[in-house]
């Protein structure tokens, strides 16, 4: 017979021992793991967990026997916050970097197991960024297990794991800039501009509409981005990362005659950047594109992206201050997300305007020739 207690029940089983059990944080019955041949012994088991849950203590036996593996992907599932690329390379580190431990439990994923996984993982020939990936990946569902009861802490607490040292990355000059546009076909000149003297990402360019770019006012607005899953070749429109991504930015007036012409020439009824059959420009296409203009015009391992940190650092010679940079490239972090906002209306036009007199007479022995950025 089971006996209604202040806190759990107990209740003698056919076999004559006594089994525990109560209710847990999240409404689930939970058991004790054995059965006890006393009342006595039940009773005391469940004043441990009543204690263990008043001091935060308290693990689920249950779950923390769950495998890594089966977790993680439940976590995946219910993780809607989540954006489609970060979930598939969530879903490829899993199964990549973190395979080691889907079958632990996530009880038994204590520090020395995570040591030794983040260790023999920068041995093997993964790249230091996805290893990166995968430890932030790991702490964040190990956080989630905290949450839920699974685990009494947290060991993902390697210093700097999740945070690989930045790169340097290459910095071009207004001269090398002119060069990718002089050497790129013309209907990808376009998104050359933009993303150097406007710091919009690849994907930001792809995805303009024809109304996102406002020539007669010399501006840019930023409303999507184009997205691409390597897993499923899908393509499609998606909302900026942060709430700082959705911003218009003031571009400089010596790139305005060019982007006419490629209003009238090459770009969609809807779209800015099309190919020649009027599909959506891919990114592939613009990318392979501009590495035979970054080869031909000698700059080696230069990438897209770089157009971005050289819009960057260009705009920072004018004089912008880092809130002016933050609302220019849509940068955003939780510390501070309000400050970087709060540009001075105007200020992103004198920017622009800065940086047509920095491409005419701007002297490249100024310029830094790499910066640090993320």
């Amino acid at each position: 017979m089971t006996r209604r207690r202040r806190f759990g029940y107990v209740r003698r089983l056919p076999s004559g021992r006594w089994q525990a059990s109560f209710l847990g944080p999240t409404g689930r019955p939970q058991s004790a793991p054995n059965t006890y041949a006393t009342k006595g012994d039940a009773d005391r088991w469940l004043a441990r967990v009543e204690l263990d849950l008043s001091d935060g203590s308290w693990v689920d036996d249950q779950l923390g026997r769950v495998a890594f593996g089966e977790y993680v992907r439940e976590w995946l599932a219910d993780s809607s916050q989540i954006g489609p690329r970060w979930r598939e390379t969530c879903e490829r580190n899993l199964r990549i970097h973190l395979a080691p431990l889907a079958d632990v439990p996530l009880a038994g994923i204590t520090a020395s197991v995570v040591r030794n996984w983040y260790a023999t993982a920068l041995r093997s020939e993964g790249g230091k960024t996805s290893i990166a990936q995968s430890y932030r990946f790991l702490r964040a569902v190990m956080n989630t297990a905290l949450r839920d009861g699974a685990i009494v802490k947290n060991s993902c607490n390697i210093p700097g794991a999740g945070t690989p040292r930045d790169k340097r990355r290459p910095v071009a000059t207004p001269a090398q800039i002119a060069a990718l546009v002089e050497a790129i076909p013309d209907r990808y000149r376009g998104a050359v501009l933009l993303a150097a003297w406007g710091g919009l990402r690849r994907g930001e360019v792809l995805a303009l509409h024809r109304g996102d770019l406002d020539l007669t006012t010399g501006a840019v607005t930023v409303h999507r981005t184009r997205t691409e899953m390597r897993s499923t070749g899908q393509r499609f429109n998606s909302k900026p990362k942060t709430d700082a991504g959705y911003r218009s930015v003031a571009l400089p007036p010596h790139v305005l005659p060019a982007l006419e012409e490629h209003m009238r020439l090459y770009a969609g009824p809807v779209r800015v950047f099309v190919s020649s059959d009027g599909a959506p420009m891919r990114g592939d296409s613009l990318y392979q594109a501009f590495a035979r203009a970054r080869d031909k015009a000698g700059l080696g391992s230069f990438r897209f992206h770089d157009l971005r940190h050289t819009g960057q650092t260009l705009a920072a010679a004018t004089g912008a201050t880092l809130a002016d940079l933050m609302k220019r490239l849509g940068h955003s972090s939780p510390a501070a997300a309000m400050r970087y906002l709060h540009t001075v209306n105007g200020r992103d036009e004198a920017i622009a305007e800065a940086l047509s007199v920095l491409a005419e007479h701007g002297d490249a022995a100024r310029l830094p020739t790499s910066m640090s950025a993320r």
